[in-house]
């Protein structure tokens, strides 16, 4: 028989699965964990938005017409 075929999961999909979870389930030290793992992530976030940026501000000093 055939393989299912793999589904393919949409950008930021897993982010809103994570958002709608029951936080009643789980104990403090987890959520805590939690908390620690989505400020890490905000960092990671951030981190790439400067980045980008940077490289635009690069680009736009490249090939702007100077006056």
């Amino acid at each position: 028989m055939d393989e299912p075929a793999e589904v393919r999961v949409g950008r930021g999909q897993r982010l809103n699965e994570a958002l709608k979870e029951d936080l009643e389930l789980y104990a403090v030290a987890e959520l805590e964990e939690r908390i620690a793992m989505l400020r890490a992530e905000i960092d990671r976030v951030q981190g790439q938005i400067e980045r980008k940026q940077a490289g635009r501000a690069a680009a736009d000093a490249l090939f702007s017409p100077r006056s």
